[in-house]
């Protein structure tokens, strides 16, 4: 059976989203057909949208998840009809090098739904990060589907699904923050206030948010930092140092991923300190350090894909600390909109006026 819904597409490189009737094939071996409730509008999709990933045009949008299992393929025994799940794209293959070292988080093998979803005249789509969520349903591998209590706010726990995790993920898997670390997260959009909110999870005592938009570092302040820097008005390196007793924090989070931010997270490190690099930069960017810069300091300099998270550990873990009130998902979600005004969202993302536009399906 093959099921008619409506579906954001993206023809063309920076072409407007358009509503479509989409086909959406019964799951097969390994699949699972997902009624979506829930979709985060995310920086990675406006990237889809102005080709910056690739140029598999027409793509189906959306991607930061939740729904309901409403049918499985005949061998998926992870999930079963009716299960809420928030949609990953980290589906492990347990079976590559990372996974057979214990790893499963760093999966280099992770695969998406085999079938394709389809125009009315059979043009096919490629779904963003495997899921293409801004659809009333939507085909992916069963292993992209990750259980989750369904008493939680599908809008909230869906932001897991990307942003959320990531910042999280950054700060607590990545980072390895630890009781009584200074952490300095650079960059407070959704991924960087994501950052801020993990570290103070994970107990950090100092927790400096640097940005250059007033707005964006209240929001931090909001989700537990206790300090902010203006890197309009002051040198930010200069800033956490003075705020660390003069050495610089053991733990630094560059959320926005460019050679300058790098940079600035390179010096605003302690000796033996970490940086965390999740913000994506673009190709042609490049980076230089003097060398014995980098041996002098010593300590880490680590890229953090998807927050290091294994959504199966992951998800239902902070969905707990969630529903216990240890970690407030809710101030993530800044509106919630409807498919039709996905368009409009971006353009409010772009200008950092939300932290993230939910649409409700």
């Amino acid at each position: 059976m093959v099921h008619k819904v409506k579906g954001a597409v993206v023809r063309s490189k920076n072409a407007d989203v358009t509503l479509e009737t989409i086909l959406v094939p019964d799951p097969g071996p390994g699949e699972a057909l997902v009624d979506i409730l829930t979709c985060g509008v995310c920086h990675t999709d406006l990237h889809y949208k102005q080709g910056a990933i690739n140029d598999d045009f027409p793509f189906l949008l959306g991607h930061e998840a939740t729904g309901v299992v409403s049918a499985v393929g005949p061998d998926v025994t992870e999930v079963a009809p009716g299960d809420r799940v928030v949609l990953n794209w980290r589906a492990v293959c347990g079976e590559c090098r990372a996974c057979r070292r214990g790893e499963p988080q760093y999966c280099f093998n992770t695969h998406n739904a085999t079938q394709k979803m389809t125009l009315e005249d059979g043009t096919e789509l490629t779904a963003a990060l495997g899921i293409g969520a801004f659809a009333e349903k939507t085909l992916v591998a069963a292993g992209q589907c990750t259980k989750v209590d369904p008493d939680a706010d599908p809008a909230a726990v869906g932001l897991l699904g990307c942003g959320v995790m990531a910042g999280i993920g950054a700060a607590i898997n990545t980072g390895n923050v630890q009781r009584g670390d200074s952490v300095a997260v650079i960059g407070c959009g959704g991924v960087g206030v994501a950052a801020v909110a993990g570290a103070v999870l994970a107990g950090a005592t100092t927790v400096i948010a640097v940005d250059i938009d007033a707005k964006k570092l209240q929001r931090a302040k909001d989700l537990g930092a206790t300090h902010t820097v203006d890197s309009s008005a002051v040198d930010p390196v200069e800033a956490i140092r003075e705020l660390t007793g003069g050495f610089g924090a053991d733990v630094v989070i560059d959320a926005v991923g460019r050679p300058e931010t790098y940079k600035q997270a390179f010096y605003a490190r302690d000796l033996a300190g970490t940086v965390v690099l999740v913000g994506v930069p673009s190709p042609e960017m490049t980076l230089e350090l003097p060398l014995l810069d980098v041996f002098g300091r010593g300590g880490s300099l680590k890229s953090s894909w998807y927050g290091d998270c294994l959504p199966s550990r992951d998800f239902p873990m902070l969905i707990s600390l969630y529903r216990q009130g240890k970690l407030d998902l809710d101030a993530f979600v800044t509106e919630r909109i409807t498919i039709s005004q996905i368009e409009e969202a971006f353009g409010k993302m772009h200008a950092g006026a939300v932290l993230r536009s939910v649409v409700e399906l």
